[in-house]
């Protein structure tokens, strides 16, 4: 029994020497900075492109643009939304986005959501409720509060009358907060 004992206080020392010197040598040791994505929510305006028209005519659109993005703590994940105003019909196109850090102050990302649009009239985006992709890239301005995104929003089955996929291109100037 005492043989037995004394094995165990040999193997646990020999481990706390190792663990102690891991500890020392991962304190001293220092590893590469890893870009983080772009810290902050923000507000911002700007203008809103349609790039496409349905089938029957529908015209392409130009609107004004507010964006949100509110971006959680901890976790490359944004939520964000678009407001598609003053083209005749108003879209409202909340998403959720996978951020991609590019460096301190660029995230590149890639969302998915859905439209909601209310109106006779084609906005950028179309004149039906529709499933959404979202790329897009947010740059922060260093040593500001400014924030210029621009992104893409692709709607498909968008149009009421025949349908297709519509494109936009949204750009503009945040505030972060």
């Amino acid at each position: 029994m005492q043989r037995l004992r004394n094995l165990f206080l040999r193997v646990g020392g020999v481990s706390l020497a190792i663990g102690t010197s891991v500890i020392g040598l991962t304190l001293t040791t220092s590893s590469p900075a890893s870009a983080q994505a772009a810290y902050g929510s923000y507000i911002g305006v700007g203008p809103s492109v349609g790039l496409t028209q349905g089938a029957a005519g529908e015209g392409r659109q130009i609107s004004a643009v507010i964006a949100a993005r509110y971006k959680l703590l901890e976790v490359p994940i944004s939520l964000r939304t678009q407001a598609l105003l003053f083209s005749g019909t108003t879209a409202i196109v909340p998403t959720i986005s996978y951020d991609i850090p590019l460096n301190w102050q660029t995230d590149a990302y890639i969302g998915a959501g859905y439209s909601f649009s209310n109106g006779d009239q084609p906005s950028p985006i179309g004149n039906k409720n529709a499933i959404v992709l979202q790329p897009g890239i947010d740059y922060s301005l260093p040593d500001s509060n400014i924030v210029v995104f621009g992104n893409a929003l692709i709607a498909f089955d968008a149009y009421r009358t025949a349908g297709g996929t519509a494109v936009s291109l949204q750009g503009g100037v945040g505030l972060r907060f």
